[in-house]
């Protein structure tokens, strides 16, 4: 989400992608991985230490992480407008790194806010589905004993 954000932003100023933006698209990409990591970390400590259900933990985990995620993301936000805004001398060499990294924070941000809660719900609903087969061929005895594994010649 945050590499197309970027690439729609340029796209629509007409601004190209060179070695500037491509600089921007990382530090974005950055930013956006360490948004999200804050808040599924948040989340599976809740679980973890607390038993909480997928959707308490993640809902909590928003609640508490939504201000030091925002503050991040206004803090790159307002650093690059000024080079997004490009004024000054040589600044149409750096205008690109600046609303690359504008328009994909803006793009991420409300993206990342709304899916990754929903991820983190599904990937645990699939986790949960794995756990149950693997009971479940537990009980049954359909598992295959570790002396079979060993080869026909039994060595």
């Amino acid at each position: 989400a945050a590499g197309l954000g970027a690439l729609a932003t340029l796209w629509v100023f007409k601004s190209e992608l060179n070695i500037y933006s491509f600089v921007g698209i990382i530090m974005l990409i950055g930013i956006v991985k360490k948004n999200a990591i804050m808040m599924i970390d948040f989340a599976l400590e809740s679980q973890r230490l607390h038993n909480a259900p997928a959707a308490d933990a993640i809902y909590e985990a928003c609640l508490v992480r939504f201000r030091p995620i925002m503050m991040t993301t206004m803090a790159a936000l307002m650093g690059t407008l000024p080079i997004a805004l490009g004024l000054g001398a040589g600044s149409e060499a750096r205008r690109p790194l600046g609303l690359a990294v504008v328009g994909g924070l803006v793009v991420s941000q409300l993206l990342t806010l709304y899916i990754t809660p929903v991820f983190y719900i599904y990937m645990d609903r699939v986790r949960g589905l794995f756990e149950r087969r693997k009971k479940d061929s537990h009980k049954s005895g359909t598992h295959t004993p570790e002396h079979v594994h060993e080869g026909a010649l039994g060595y």
